[in-house]
């Protein structure tokens, strides 16, 4: 018998969002259809401009389709109540913004720990999660510091782990690279092919070809559609010299 392939993590068909009316209407996504495999890593590159960040926002529920359908694990997501939408995001989805979005006045282990709360966790619970995640991203010496006394490359590896602190079935990353020095950035590459390498589901966008590189599947985007899809790897593993130049 023939094996199937396994049913998308997620599936956005027919996907638009509208700004504006008239003379002034911005079609900023425009007729996108995208079907995410459990295990996946997709990156999604385009010029500034192209709707790359916008259509991660509805994927990932944080703005409302104009026009199309979401499913996320088989349930539909772009027309359900606020509330529940947000019981959906801290449940099944992680988050990675290029501005981290930490809490500053929280530690790095609370700020980790804080959407495993919000879920529900108990605070013994959420705080073993949220030390076991630090230590993944080689920042548990790290723990009980503000995010004014981290480095950038440090706080976006804490907002990573952050996104993980509920085992989401999705990892939504917006520019992860962004705000970070070269140094940094390899940090950052290392933690992204170590989740794919272990099979977390992962949809970024980027300008950065070598955060690209981590993923499985290319999509180039232009105008607000896609406009061209390539594999990568097949699944195959790489090591960080290949996806980087740089020695590991």
């Amino acid at each position: 018998m023939e094996d199937r392939a396994p049913n998308p993590i997620l599936s956005a068909t027919g996907l638009r969002k509208e700004y504006g009316k008239g003379a002034a209407l911005v079609r900023a996504v425009d007729d996108v259809g995208l079907a995410v495999r459990p295990g996946e890593s997709v990156a999604i590159v385009g010029p500034s401009g192209c709707g790359k960040s916008t259509l991660l926002y509805l994927l990932g529920g944080l703005e409302r389709p104009t026009a199309g359908a979401i499913e996320l694990a088989g349930q539909p997501i772009h027309d359900i109540a606020e509330s529940a939408l947000a019981r959906l995001r801290r449940r099944a989805l992680g988050f990675v913004f290029q501005a981290f979005h930490l809490v500053d006045e929280l530690t790095a282990l609370e700020n980790v720990e804080l959407p495993a709360l919000l879920a529900g966790a108990s605070p013994r619970a959420a705080r073993a999660r949220a030390r076991e995640l630090l230590q993944q991203v080689d920042l548990e010496d790290r723990a009980e510091h503000l995010p004014s006394a981290l480095s950038g490359g440090q706080c976006q590896r804490v907002a990573i782990a952050r996104a993980l602190a509920n085992a989401p079935l999705l990892v939504l990353a917006d520019e992860p690279t962004g705000n970070l020095d070269s140094a940094a950035t390899t940090e950052v590459l290392r933690l992204f092919d170590q989740l794919r390498a272990t099979g977390q589901t992962l949809i970024t966008v980027t300008h950065d070809s070598r955060v690209a590189a981590t993923a499985d599947r290319l999509i180039t985007m232009r105008d607000g559609a896609f406009v061209d899809e390539t594999r990568l790897t097949g699944g195959t593993s790489r090591s960080l010299s290949q996806i980087t130049g740089l020695g590991s």
